[in-house]
């Protein structure tokens, strides 16, 4: 009979917990702030959130008991959306501009209602069309959709964006998630993160 090999380091069967890299942490956060604000349904007003990490929060007695288990271990990476007072009625780039976070904020995501046209759509929007011009022809196309776009940047320029698409009637709807869904909107919330 022959003797048993030994075991190799590659036999041996070790967990070792590996934290999610923070591009998921970052799309599950911005995930959640979409169910969020779409469990009051459609026509809302752009909602803005700091994105605080979870010890933090964890830390401060208030906080934690809005917290789903301030007691257990909570990962270093692991981030809290908290929802800001409604953003002033003013352009939304004016309004961004006029916003600055303490420190302790990791990040900040937005959440919007936005009408997307088709490519074929581009030809009937010059760029000399004044904004309210160019939005009230979005809102009358008759191939437009209508959707919610969160997007959610880091300090350290971390960006994640998730669309869904309204369902047209009874269509269902769809979700898009990428980190370059809305450079220009992923530029001015870093911006309001700037030192």
């Amino acid at each position: 009979m022959p003797e048993p090999v030994p075991a190799q380091w590659h036999d041996l069967e070790v967990t070792v917990p590996v934290p999610p890299p923070p591009s998921f942490v970052l799309e599950a956060v911005a995930a959640e702030i979409e169910a969020f604000v779409g469990q009051s349904g459609w026509d809302q007003q752009p909602s803005l959130f700091a994105l605080v990490p979870t010890k933090l929060l964890a830390a401060d007695p208030s906080a934690a008991a809005f917290l789903d288990n301030p007691d257990g271990d909570i990962p270093d990476e692991a981030l809290t959306p908290v929802a800001q007072e409604a953003l002033p009625d003013a352009p939304l780039d004016e309004a961004l501009a006029q916003i600055g976070w303490p420190a302790e904020v990791a990040g900040c995501a937005l959440a919007q209602e936005i009408v997307m046209l088709p490519p074929s759509a581009e030809s009937d929007l010059s760029d000399d069309l004044a904004i309210d011009q160019a939005a009230s022809m979005a809102a009358d196309h008759p191939g437009r959709r209508e959707a919610r776009l969160v997007v959610a940047v880091l300090r350290d320029g971390g960006v994640a964006s998730i669309l869904r698409l309204r369902g047209a009637g009874d269509g269902p709807e769809d979700l898009l998630t990428g980190a370059d869904l809305a450079p220009n909107l992923a530029a001015a919330l870093a911006e309001t993160l700037a030192d």
